[in-house]
């Protein structure tokens, strides 16, 4: 029997599927917002339509931005021969809050995982190549989680980076094995990016 009406569980089906999110946090969310007032939800439902509209991939790091170069790629105070190598965008904002890195980065959005039907192809690894061939590049820091999915990223970006005679270093990890960089404190990924090792 449908206790809800349809509308109500469509909402709650859409909140359900985003990540970390179960069914009774995605009730929760969802009578939430049919409880605020109508400009108020309205507002919720604008930002994520501008949102979903404005933002796509830098031209060049495939950071998300809504201009065509992110502020790090457009940036001449950056060190661009040094290129560290993120999973995803929120990687990205936690190692920007140690305020000790200064190259710019190159976002993979995602990482290797086999079961999950996600190769090389999936990612930004034939961009990142591209930026071998045309930039002048010095070091290559691969920050990809510690987890299995992020080590074989590395392992295989470490492969195909080799032939360009760039330097290779993975950050140190005082991370506990299968976390996420983007939950780090700034501390831990302060001392991971001053650590990190050649491979």
């Amino acid at each position: 029997m449908q206790y809800n009406a349809v509308p109500l569980q469509k909402l709650i089906e859409q909140f359900e599927r985003m990540p970390g999110i179960g069914r009774k946090t995605a009730q929760r969310i969802a009578f939430y917002i049919l409880g605020l007032p109508k400009n108020e939800s309205a507002a919720i439902a604008n930002a994520i339509t501008e949102a979903c509209e404005k933002i796509h991939k830098c031209a060049l790091c495939c950071n998300l931005t809504e201009d065509e170069l992110c502020p790090i790629c457009k940036s001449e105070k950056r060190n661009h021969k040094v290129i560290c190598v993120v999973e995803d965008s929120q990687s990205l904002l936690a190692i920007e809050k140690t305020k000790e890195f200064s190259g710019v980065y190159h976002v993979l959005h995602g990482a290797i995982s086999p079961l999950d039907g996600i190769g090389p192809e999936q990612l930004t690894v034939k961009e990142l190549l591209a930026r071998l061939d045309s930039d002048e590049v010095d070091e290559i820091i691969l920050a990809t989680d510690s987890d299995i999915e992020g080590e074989a990223t590395a392992m295989y970006l470490s492969k195909l980076i080799k032939p360009f005679d760039i330097k290779i270093s993975r950050i140190a990890f005082g991370l506990p094995v299968g976390t996420d960089i983007q939950y780090a404190d700034e501390v831990t990924l302060s001392r991971a990016i001053e650590g990190r090792r050649s491979m």
